[in-house]
C-alpha cells in the first residue's frame, strides 16, 4: 500500500535549503525568497524516495555528550599528530586494524566510521561486505587491543545506546 507523504518530508532540510539559496544569491529580495521557497519544497519531495528512514534518537542529552567528546577527541588527536610530525627521531608504527562491530544499523556504522576517520591519525578504509568489521588505519599504534577497546569505548558504545 502507498503511504500518503506530507508536502513536507524533511522541514529542517527546506529551512537549511532556504537559507543556502539565499547565502548563494546574496538577497533577500521577494523573487528569491520565492524561488528559494519552492526549491525548498520541490528537492526534498523529488529526492525523498531515495533516502533511507531517519533515526530516532532515543537519548538526545548523550548525544550531546557524544558530539562533545568527538570534538575534544579532534582537539587531541591533531595535538598528537602535530607532534609526531614534529619530533622526526620518534618512530611512527602505522597499522591496519580489523575492528570488529557490536552496531548492525547502517547508519550507525556510517557514524562511526566518519567519527574514526574524523579523528586525525585513524582513517576508516574500508567496511566488510557482511557488515561486521572495520577496518582502520591508524598513524601510531602500540597496542592493536587498546585502540579496538578505545574506539569501542569512547564511540561505539554511546552510538548504540542514541540510536540502537
Amino acid at each position: 500500500m502507498i503511504q500518503p507523504r506530507s508536502w513536507l518530508p524533511t522541514p529542517l532540510l527546506s529551512i537549511l535549503l532556504l537559507i543556502v539559496w539565499l547565502l548563494m544569491v546574496r538577497s533577500v529580495a521577494f523573487g528569491h525568497i520565492l524561488l528559494g521557497g519552492a526549491l525548498a519544497v520541490a528537492i526534498p519531495l523529488a529526492t525523498h524516495r531515495f533516502w533511507d528512514t531517519q533515526p530516532h534518537v532515543k537519548k538526545p542529552a548523550l548525544l550531546l555528550r557524544f558530539a562533545l567528546r568527538v570534538l575534544g577527541d579532534i582537539v587531541t588527536a591533531n595535538l598528537q599528530v602535530a607532534w609526531l610530525i614534529l619530533n622526526p627521531w620518534r618512530r611512527m608504527r602505522p597499522h591496519f586494524i580489523e575492528y570488529p562491530l557490536m552496531l548492525e544499523n547502517r547508519f550507525t556504522i556510517t557514524l562511526l566510521a566518519n567519527t574514526i576517520s574524523l579523528t586525525p591519525g585513524t582513517v576508516s578504509a574500508n567496511l566488510r561486505l557482511d557488515g561486521k568489521s572495520l577496518l582502520i588505519h591508524a598513524l601510531d599504534v602500540e597496542d592493536d587491543d587498546a585502540l579496538i577497546e578505545t574506539i569501542r569505548e569512547r564511540y561505539e558504545r554511546p552510538l548504540k545506546e542514541i540510536y540502537e
